[in-house]
């Protein structure tokens, strides 16, 4: 059925703060028509042998106070930089929090969140990943975030935080592969939201070089 494959890597066993239990079928039944989904928590899984089977990385780690190893760093900046797409779901931006290699792969690094709210999301100029979306109330976690300085990004998505628009999604290329983060992600009942689903699935299309 399927010819493009990707891997979704999270927490199940002792996540800090966003168990990947009820996230995995919701990402594999967004994708279910355009790649197949394998989901783990074995983060030797970035090893760049083991991820060059796969089209797209899927990253929903819960890595707040530990770091992934060195070589675990090289698989997956090699990875993606020949070629590989990488989606990055709103706490898995932790991966890049102890590896600033790794904040410059993905866009930027976690610098703090406010709790869960209503909060106002509005697109950011045009791109595939956006046709369709329009401005959309969501109960989610703010997260502040510090840019990398050395990302080209194209903002694609904004939340509002007082009278303050904020990123809450981004594009950009890295060597040969596409990278794309998305901070709505909290828990099951955001991936649940009609314009979130769409933004994962096309998203996931654009990062993996997927036909839209």
């Amino acid at each position: 059925m399927y010819n493009k494959k990707s891997l979704l890597l999270g927490d199940y066993t002792h996540p800090k703060f966003h168990p990947l239990q009820g996230i995995d079928e919701q990402i594999s039944h967004i994708l279910n028509d355009v790649i197949s989904v394998q989901c783990s928590e074995n983060k030797n899984l970035l090893l760049l042998e083991h991820l060059k089977p796969f089209d797209l990385c899927i990253c929903y780690f819960d890595l707040w106070d530990e770091q992934v190893s060195r070589q675990q760093t090289s698989g997956l900046l090699s990875y993606v930089s020949q070629g590989g797409g990488l989606l990055v779901l709103h706490n898995g931006l932790s991966l890049g929090n102890r590896r600033y290699e790794l904040a410059q792969l993905m866009g930027g690094r976690f610098d703090g969140n406010g709790p869960i709210q209503p909060l106002s999301f509005r697109t950011s100029g045009e791109h595939f990943i956006t046709e369709g979306i329009g401005p959309f109330e969501l109960a989610e976690e703010p997260f502040q975030i510090e840019l990398s300085p050395f990302t080209e990004r194209k903002v694609l998505l904004e939340y509002k935080l007082g009278d303050t628009w904020h990123p809450a999604a981004w594009r950009h290329n890295y060597g040969l592969g596409r990278v794309v983060f998305l901070m709505p992600g909290h828990h099951e009942p955001t991936f649940r939201n009609p314009q979130i689903r769409q933004l994962v699935l096309q998203a996931a299309q654009w990062a993996a070089h997927l036909p839209g």
